[in-house]
């Protein structure tokens, strides 16, 4: 990449002619939304969106990103006023796209008082986030507070706030984090908040592998500019909002969004579908070797093995007017083998503990009230319960990324598979007391893991066969 000039405002109009690139003029955008998290989903997906309002016409709509942590984002952006490229990858090519919606990035712990005020500029409307689901008990609902008791003490009307996190109810678990800060400042701000202020429940979906070093020497060789914040995704995504909104809002469904009366059969089938295939294959597939997911997927037997823990989820499932499971299903098959993306297992991997709550042990306790047997969900959470020891099954060593590793590891190193399944499911954190009553088969399935391996027992469930026996080819 020497040599090479970075993609900025100047540089623009040195892209080849097949990048797209901002039709309006960026000068002229007005600051509507302010975004909590903005890292690589964010900018696949949101900061799309908002982009295509501001192309269509509405220029309120500008954002201000924000890290709770890291400067990172901000460091790549700046250089580049706020520009980056969409890469939309799939197997008949890719599409490339600089979006313009970016006007800034702040860094939280630089200065708090940055950020909060500007939340509570006259202009915003809209306060978006994805702080992932252990990012609820942090600062940012604090600071969403002190933004609105500014504006409450300003005399404007409050925002409103809309959580873009996997989380089932994130308006509602968003809400209730907002409230308890503003309940500490005042009981007056709390009911001012939960009187005028909204949090819309949300669904967003989008498969956004880690960009890599590669991935941004390749864009440099193709469009002749160095883009540090590049993205990678697939073509397809998805955002479903509740309509419920403080203010003035966008006109989400121009633009693709949609704009429900109730996101939660959207949100659910999302997390018990593409997130709780997601989350199986990471563990089982990175156990046994597995290193993106549509490697997994390129196995007859494991497609099967997806197949049937999508029957198990999809019985929990609620009928819903609009929402085509089975067209659904076949959807994400499709988005699964996209060999373009790379999204590697490990990443999907990360933070299980916060996520397994949602996408397979609520399926799980789901059925299991029903009396019916799930061995593909069972399985898919004995692999996370193996996956916490830090060895795959070729005795590979790794880290264990999860704010609980200081918990899941010292159980993942007990002797026996009923004692280490007895202390997972001892973290109520994670697992509702119930599932107690899953305990036995999730022992034999801990134990066919430990015996037999992530790839024999792929096999033999998908086989439909009892997990306590081995296969002939094991």
């Amino acid at each position: 990449m020497s040599g090479r000039p970075r993609l900025s405002q100047e540089t623009l109009a040195k892209l080849p002619p097949e990048v797209a690139r901002p039709g309006y003029d960026r000068g002229a955008v007005k600051t509507g939304v302010v975004h909590l998290g903005v890292g690589a989903f964010h900018r696949a997906h949101q900061a799309m969106v908002f982009d295509r309002l501001l192309t269509a016409g509405d220029l309120r709509w500008g954002v201000i990103g924000a890290s709770l942590r890291s400067p990172a984002v901000r460091d790549a952006l700046a250089p580049q006023d706020g520009l980056y490229t969409l890469v939309e990858r799939d197997g008949g090519g890719e599409r490339l796209q600089v979006i313009g919606s970016v006007r800034g990035v702040l860094v939280a712990p630089e200065g708090p008082p940055a950020l909060i005020e500007a939340m509570a500029a006259t202009d915003v409307h809209l306060i978006t986030l994805t702080i992932t689901e252990k990012g609820y008990g942090g600062d940012a609902p604090a600071m969403i507070a002190d933004a609105l008791a500014l504006r409450h003490e300003r005399g404007l009307a409050p925002f409103t706030a809309i959580s873009c996190d996997n989380i089932a109810g994130n308006g509602a678990r968003l809400a209730e984090a907002v409230l308890d800060a503003a309940e500490t400042r005042s009981p007056a701000l709390r009911d001012w908040i939960a009187a005028q202020g909204a949090f819309p429940s949300t669904m967003v979906d989008r498969i956004t592998p880690e960009t890599t070093e590669a991935d941004i020497d390749a864009l440099a060789a193709r469009i002749g500019l160095v883009d540090r914040a590049m993205i990678k995704t697939e073509p397809f995504w998805q955002w479903v909002i509740e309509d419920r909104f403080a203010g003035p809002r966008p006109a989400f469904e121009d633009v693709g969004v949609q704009v429900v009366a109730d996101v939660a059969p959207w949100e659910i089938a999302k997390l018990r579908l593409l997130n709780g295939a997601h989350s199986a294959m990471a563990y089982l597939g990175g156990l046994a070797g597995i290193g993106f997911v549509h490697a997994f997927v390129g196995d007859a037997a494991r497609v099967v093995f997806i197949e049937r823990l999508w029957d198990e989820a999809e019985a929990t499932l609620p009928p819903t007017p609009g929402l085509d499971i089975a067209a659904y299903r076949v959807a994400l098959l499709a988005r699964f083998t996209n060999p373009a993306l790379n999204h590697a297992l490990r990443q999907i991997a990360m933070d299980g503990s916060q996520k397994l709550p949602q996408r397979l042990a609520a399926p799980l306790m789901a059925r299991q009230a029903r009396g019916l047997a799930s061995p593909c969900l069972i399985l898919a959470i004995a692999a996370w319960m193996k996956w916490q020891s830090g060895r795959t099954d070729a005795g590979e060593t790794f880290v264990v990324d999860d704010p609980l590793a200081s918990q899941t590891r010292p159980i993942a190193e007990s002797a026996s598979a009923a004692e280490r399944v007895a202390g997972f499911l001892s973290l109520s954190a994670i697992f509702a007391p119930e599932l107690a009553d899953c305990a036995d088969t999730l022992a034999a399935a801990l134990d066919g893991l430990d015996r037999h391996g992530a790839a024999a027992m792929i096999r033999l469930v998908s086989a439909g066969l009892d997990q306590r026996r081995p296969t002939p080819s094991s």
